[in-house]
């Protein structure tokens, strides 16, 4: 009987461990534990004082979950291998060059570069593989912040220089997930990073963010071509679709009989913000009436490119065993316009040795009343 009632309570008080060493949002972090490219992979939990939570994975740098008032608020996977089967970005460091460099080439101080080309004649998102793609290595971490370093070759998909990017996660005081920046290179090189999370501050991913408002610091969009491809033009969005000057419900212009919206089937679009670089001014925000939540951006980036997850199909299964339907998630990146090397018209992406990109961007998130 002895025996038995020590069987019995080591199984217990494994089956108590197992359960205290899941993450508030009930993720398993031996499920992000692997070898790829011959590097280790794992999920790394940041959280602040109020409670939030953060959990993050060095395969890409991705941010996995984001815990708020209880409530898991963006897309993803439990498990790291499943980031490799679905390659939609879901919550990816983008880069070395997010966007589409049109040519997949560019010239810089008189010299061109032919970059990886990945359809259509461009260049998306720096190429495959990309920063999404790789292992990044953990430089530091505390109980609210977290260091990622990932060093891009010289030549990696056509791109020139040895870039060095410090990527840090932080869960602010002020319930904010506070995203820097910092990278240098070795030569001459071109550089737009953004973070690819989407987001449904109500936690409810079986659900639209159509009926959820939005506000966005801008006046004019920058417009596609009938190919996606940026022409280098801005229309100004008075009159238009993408008039989100005042708060307004996503979904009330979402399907309009819109030349831009028929090329992306709903918002896919670069914002151009009117913050001047400041990353105390709002850049937009979000609010869902129903659960009385509300995000604000802040960013030091030009652009806040919107995506209302017009290509999510309700084919792919994510955390909680959810199928993410169409539209029931949005994008806020925050960046410089795609094709700036080719666009001379464009706020500059060039970083040049001896100089520190750096940026700043913050999703910070309260309760309404």
């Amino acid at each position: 009987m002895r025996r038995l009632a020590i069987v019995l309570l080591l199984i217990v008080c494994t089956g108590i461990a197992c359960a205290q060493q899941l993450t508030r949002s009930g993720l398993d972090p031996a499920r992000y534990d692997s070898i790829i490219d011959g590097k280790k992979t794992g999920l790394y939990t940041i959280t602040n004082q109020q409670g939030m939570e953060a959990c993050v994975t060095n395969y890409g740098a991705r941010l996995v979950s984001l815990l708020y008032q209880g409530r898991d608020c963006v897309t993803g996977f439990d498990n790291v291998g499943d980031y490799r089967r679905f390659r939609q970005n879901y919550g990816a460091t983008v880069g070395r060059y997010v966007g589409r460099i049109k040519g997949a080439k560019f010239t810089l101080d008189g010299v061109e570069y032919p970059l990886q080309e990945n359809g259509k004649g461009v260049t998306s998102h720096g190429g495959y593989p990309g920063f999404a793609d790789h292992i990044w290595t953990l430089k530091s971490q505390t109980d609210s912040t977290l260091t990622l370093q990932y060093i891009s070759a010289d030549g990696e998909n056509g791109f020139p220089g040895e870039l060095t990017v410090n990527l840090t996660y932080a869960l602010s005081s002020r319930n904010g997930l506070e995203i820097s920046y910092e990278a240098t290179t070795t030569k001459p090189t071109v550089l737009n990073l953004t973070n690819h999370s989407f987001f449904n501050i109500s936690g409810l991913f079986t659900q639209e963010i159509t009926n959820q408002t939005l506000w966005v610091n801008s006046d004019r969009i920058a417009t596609f071509d009938a190919q996606k491809n940026l022409d280098g033009r801005m229309r100004k969005v008075k009159g238009t679709p993408f008039d989100f000057r005042k708060p307004t419900r996503i979904g009330l212009h979402i399907d309009d009989d819109d030349d831009q919206l028929r090329v992306t089937k709903g918002y896919d679009h670069s914002f151009v913000l009117k913050t001047k670089g400041s990353d105390r001014k709002a850049a937009a925000i979000i609010t869902d009436e129903a659960t009385k939540t509300r995000m604000t951006v802040y960013t030091t980036e030009p652009v806040l490119h919107i995506y209302t997850g017009n290509g999510l199909k309700g084919n792919t299964r994510g955390k909680q065993n959810i199928y993410y339907p169409r539209r029931s998630a949005v994008c806020f990146e925050a960046m410089h316009l795609a094709d700036s090397p080719n666009q001379p018209q464009f706020p500059s992406t060039v970083l040049r040795p001896g100089e520190t990109f750096r940026s700043h961007t913050a999703y910070v998130f309260s309760t309404i009343d």
